[in-house]
């Protein structure tokens, strides 16, 4: 997997994550949501990810967005 897809599949994992916890426990868990919209969201403009950051360290395979 390169890192693009692993990224992707991630911030999915939280985003229904933190749906999932904010049904169940506390509707705060839905800034969580709001965190990872906008993380996501500034990164398609900068390219600058922390996650994509650290797989690059890690020597995973950049794909075509993190370069």
């Amino acid at each position: 997997m390169s890192i693009d897809r692993i990224v992707l599949a991630v911030a999915g994992m939280f985003v229904v994550l933190s749906v999932v916890l904010s049904q169940v426990h506390s509707v705060y868990w839905l800034y969580f949501t709001a965190f990872v919209g906008l993380n996501l969201f500034q990164a398609a403009f900068t390219g600058f990810c922390p996650l994509a950051k650290i797989l690059k360290a890690m020597g995973v395979p950049a794909g075509q967005a993190f370069a």
